[in-house]
């Protein structure tokens, strides 16, 4: 009884000692203890998903894990809030700083990947506006189709790049691992639009070889034991990647042998368009950080006006 009468005392004392302490704190102070706590709950619960057994355990803790990010996103000041002890989860902003994207996935007992995210918007008096993403690529029959935050052809997103032509609004091409299954993986290249309170993934502004049709999003599916480089080549300002081939002329359209050949090909922009570009040079060999297993999270994306 006097252990517990002691426990309640200390408890009451040590109360009383935080509470003033913290009262004492100005806003912006008091917003980081209180994103710092959550960003503690936050982790052990992304440590949780990813070693929890079997589907059930896993999307049980991502629902928690949502449930936890909506209510520390609306704290004051959260938008300036870095997240970064989060490594499993990719938080990446526009370089204009008008938005940022939280993406990760849950994987499958099946080895397929299940993809989670939403968009956080800047706003002016730092109330909460956010787009949840819901992955709808289970029902995607065209990966070709422009959609919705609704319909997402879903990826984990490790770099966004600003698209600025004469007279068009600005968009923006968001860089991507996707997974897929236990025999191929993938990468896309997503175009994201803003209109009135509306979100939009894809956009007619892939222009291949001659005679090819306009695209709206590009993925590539490659073998899972490979690896690909897909990244913003910043001298040259292109959007550069892995010319993707099968390892033998008789397995074409058969993903699961395909790999690069060594050579590299981009996306320019000219006027309002990503032109195609075929055999291009890259000035940095590629390195880990183009894969998924390394934290994809990149804070030194420049504004640019052309690629």
């Amino acid at each position: 009884m006097k252990k517990v009468l002691l426990l309640c005392l200390t408890t009451f004392m040590c109360s009383c000692v935080i509470t003033p302490v913290f009262a004492q704190l100005k806003p912006d102070q008091k917003s980081a203890v209180v994103l710092n706590s959550y960003q503690d709950s936050l982790l052990k619960c992304t440590q949780t998903m990813f070693t929890a057994r079997g589907n059930t355990q896993r999307f049980g803790q991502n629902a928690k894990f949502i449930k936890m990010l909506v209510n520390a996103l609306k704290t004051t000041s959260s938008f300036s809030y870095d997240f970064d002890s989060l490594k499993t989860i990719s938080v990446v902003s526009s370089p204009d700083r008008s938005f940022r994207i939280f993406s990760w996935y849950v994987p499958t007992e099946e080895g397929t990947y299940r993809f989670f995210g939403t968009i956080q918007m800047a706003t002016g008096d730092g109330k909460l506006k956010l787009y949840p993403l819901i992955d709808d690529t289970e029902h995607f029959k065209d990966d070709n189709v422009v959609t919705t935050n609704k319909q997402w052809y879903g990826a984990r997103y490790y770099e966004v790049i600003p698209l600025m032509a004469a007279g068009q609004k600005t968009c923006y091409a968001l860089l991507g691992w996707k997974g897929n299954n236990n025999k191929t993986s993938k990468k896309v290249i997503d175009i994201l639009s803003f209109g009135e309170n509306t979100v939009q993934f894809g956009k007619p502004i892939f222009e291949g070889a001659k005679n090819a049709p306009v695209k709206n999003r590009i993925v590539f599916e490659y073998n899972k034991l490979n690896t690909m480089t897909l990244r913003l080549d910043k001298k040259e300002q292109l959007i550069a990647f892995d010319h993707l081939a099968p390892m033998d002329s008789t397995m074409v359209g058969n993903f699961e042998y395909y790999a690069s050949d060594s050579s590299f090909d981009a996306y320019r922009l000219l006027g309002n368009k990503l032109k195609l570009v075929e055999n291009i040079e890259l000035n940095n060999d590629p390195n880990a950080r183009d894969d998924l297993y390394i934290d994809p999270k990149r804070k030194d994306i420049p504004v640019t006006k052309k690629f």
